[in-house]
């Protein structure tokens, strides 16, 4: 089916749930900036919202991170956790400060999901970000932030940052691991 047809599709209040689905899934390889502005009113669908992310993540078009940044405060639970992790897939360091307050957030889940994707997103902020985080939060988030300090700490080594990189390293070193809750 041609692009213009799957986001008809899309766009129509009479499509299905499923035929919608199959659009958006097929518009992941097809399309472009035409396809941010509709799919990303599915973002909010509580059936739809994970093919309109998995149509959006691959779209090249910039756009897709302005509108990934503007539905994060809109969305709750899994709905943001599935937004959240699709920001960090797509490494828009422009949602770095946004995603850090989320480190702090009181549903587990959100915060995991934020610290995962400051990690994904890499570079010296969310690097600090992160270690300063090794000091504040509890299981199960904390272990979610402890690996994505591992990943920060590659990223920066692989970014010829290496003192930084070691310095986050010793740090967990240092960190007192939590087991896992009984």
């Amino acid at each position: 089916m041609e692009p213009a047809k799957l986001l008809a599709m899309v766009k129509d209040p009479k499509s299905t749930v499923f035929q919608k689905a199959i659009a958006c899934k097929k518009l992941a390889f097809v399309g472009g900036k035409e396809v941010v502005q509709p799919v990303s009113a599915l973002l909010s669908h509580p059936q739809l919202s994970c093919y309109a992310r998995f149509c959006l993540e691959p779209n090249p078009d910039p756009t897709v991170d302005d509108v990934l940044r503007a539905a994060l405060p809109k969305l709750k639970g899994r709905l943001q956790v599935g937004v959240i992790t699709t920001i960090g897939v797509r490494k828009d360091a422009k949602a770095l400060d946004a995603l850090i307050r989320l480190i702090n957030d009181s549903d587990p889940e959100v915060a995991g999901a934020a610290a995962a994707s400051v990690g994904m997103i890499g570079g010296l902020t969310a690097a600090k970000a992160l270690q300063a985080a090794l000091g504040s939060t509890k299981p199960p988030v904390f272990a979610v932030v402890a690996r994505a300090c591992l990943l920060a700490a590659e990223t920066l080594m692989a970014r010829h940052n290496r003192g930084r990189g070691l310095e986050l390293y010793h740090q967990l070193r240092r960190t007192t691991m939590t087991g896992p809750e009984r």
